[in-house]
């Protein structure tokens, strides 16, 4: 009898715990390319993921998922980040800026158009994260010195132009 009535006792306990639902959405507002955003997420949804698929802001692009490639790099709170290694939920009350910010295919940023002019990209996909690095390099150091484009270029993985195209585009865009 002692048996069954502590296996009793188990099953309710595991009922009441199914009843019990972990915290998986939580509200944000924050500020992507200047427009107020305000929406519930899945609090394990980084913010490469919201900003893809949520915000259909589809230029920051995914390599690694580990922080290593720097393709996710977005601008949080004016800071390079990779978004891919943030929650969307770290990113509530904050101000994110993607590479969709900085210019339109009629008028491209004096970056964008450096990358063109001086062949810095073939396939593109490391692209927005180096604009979006640079971006704040020049922001921060409107003429860096060569040592800090080699040191901003040295957090990118790129495997198809090369760094030699990409060093020539940011300095160019510093002049």
């Amino acid at each position: 009898m002692m048996q069954i009535e502590g296996t009793t006792a188990i099953r309710q306990a595991r009922r009441r715990a199914r009843r019990r639902v972990p915290v998986s959405q939580a509200p944000i507002r924050l500020r992507v390319n200047g427009s107020e955003v305000a929406r519930t997420v899945e609090v394990r949804r980084t913010l490469s993921d919201f900003l893809r698929e949520d915000l259909g802001l589809t230029g920051t692009h995914v390599g690694c998922e580990h922080g290593v490639c720097g393709a996710c790099t977005v601008l949080l709170d004016g800071q390079p980040v990779r978004s891919c290694l943030l929650f969307a939920v770290q990113a509530d009350g904050a101000e994110v800026t993607t590479v969709e910010a900085l210019g339109t295919p009629e008028a491209l940023s004096v970056l964008q158009q450096a990358f063109m002019d001086h062949h810095a990209l073939q396939c593109g996909f490391c692209t927005p994260g180096f604009l979006m690095s640079a971006t704040a390099l020049l922001r921060d150091h409107p003429r860096p010195s060569n040592e800090m484009v080699r040191e901003m270029m040295g957090g990118h993985l790129c495997r198809c132009t090369g760094y030699a195209a990409i060093e020539e585009a940011v300095k160019a865009a510093r002049a």
